[in-house]
């Protein structure tokens, strides 16, 4: 038993200090959890977040307040303003948000999605608010459940975790135990190795979520308005892209510790701000400009928009095109960085 013991300590003391001696990952877990609170800090700073989310149509430069209405004074509702069209109207439709207001007619009237429970919660909140009377309007076209909103969030969520995390962790094992070095002595080029890495990985993803969509969309009788095949030309896409990604963040690292930081520190904005759980609509103009920069965001928008909307390929050509210049940028970059040894 004290042999077992003995190394086991010895075991567990070599270990610990490779970490400890390898400064880049040791800062990086240091520093990582500061930065990291540091930002939801100030994505949901405040006193408190909303518990609802309702669009406001109003005339310029009017005041979002209990001036224009006893209602915009709850503190429960985040009210913010937004464009009259049909496109407020549809974010009502797809729950993007729970309630649309429009103090633009007289009366002033509202509307809300059968299918939310918490857009019945609020119009209760609404009735009993006090003020003007607004007249109750019917949402025209078919209202979207939540869970027909979300999937699609929920399964894009999923292929980021499997694009980032299945092919950097593999690349950076290779070069850590020597098999990149061994590789690197054969005909074999930088660029070669990384589409073969990259195809291999993508044609596993896309059956693997082609798989799990079906399933989800027999158990759940989930709504598909669009193309098959535009969702998969998207889909696919949209992999390659994320494990483009991947591949640039693997391209120099050699511990494995720091690359799971670094991956972190992707995954986790990107889960955040880019619409899988809720709607960003209201959120700063720089959140939103941001999320526009990272490729699960138009992976899901444009997913929701075939699934929800049925958009063909028109309508998701400036997805497919970010998609297509990210992808494009991401190669050439993990290309470039790529080494065969570690340092």
């Amino acid at each position: 038993m004290s042999g077992f013991l003995r190394r086991l300590k010895a075991a567990t003391w070599a270990r610990s200090l490779e970490f400890l001696r390898d400064k880049s990952s040791l800062g990086w877990n240091l520093a990582f959890p500061v930065l990291l609170v540091l930002g939801l800090a100030w994505v949901f700073s405040g006193p408190g977040q909303p518990l609802f989310k309702a669009a406001v149509l109003a005339p310029p430069g009017t005041a979002l307040d209990g001036r224009l209405h006893p209602f915009l004074a709850t503190p429960q509702v985040q009210f913010y303003a937004e464009q009259p069209g049909e496109a407020a109207l549809h974010k009502v439709q797809l729950q993007r948000i729970d309630m649309l207001l429009d103090f633009t007619a007289t009366p002033g009237r509202y509307w809300v999605n059968e299918q939310s429970p918490k857009g019945k919660l609020l119009e209760q909140l609404l009735r009993g608010a006090g003020g003007a009377p607004l007249q109750r309007q019917a949402t025209s076209g078919a209202e979207v459940r939540y869970v027909d909103w979300v999937t699609p969030g929920v399964l894009g969520m999923n292929m980021m975790f499997s694009c980032l995390f299945g092919i950097g962790y593999v690349i950076v094992r290779y070069r850590k135990n020597g098999y990149l070095k061994r590789l690197n002595a054969t005909p074999l080029r930088a660029v070669e190795f990384l589409l073969a890495q990259l195809l291999s990985r993508l044609l596993l993803i896309v059956v693997v979520n082609a798989l799990v969509f079906g399933a989800c969309r027999l158990l759940l009788h989930l709504r598909m308005e669009g193309s098959y095949w535009d969702l998969l030309l998207l889909t696919t896409l949209a992999t390659f892209s994320m494990i483009a990604m991947g591949l640039v963040v693997s391209a120099r690292i050699s511990s494995e510790e720091l690359a799971g930081g670094i991956l972190n520190v992707i995954a986790t904005p990107m889960m955040v701000v880019c619409g899988v759980f809720f709607s960003i609509d209201g959120a700063p103009r720089v959140l939103q400009v941001f999320a526009q920069l990272l490729p699960l965001t138009h992976l899901i928008n444009g997913a929701r928009a075939v699934m929800l909307d049925g958009a063909g390929l028109a309508q998701i050509a400036p997805h497919l095109a970010a998609l297509a210049a990210m992808s494009v940028v991401y190669l050439v970059l993990g290309a470039a960085l790529f080494k065969w040894r570690q340092n």
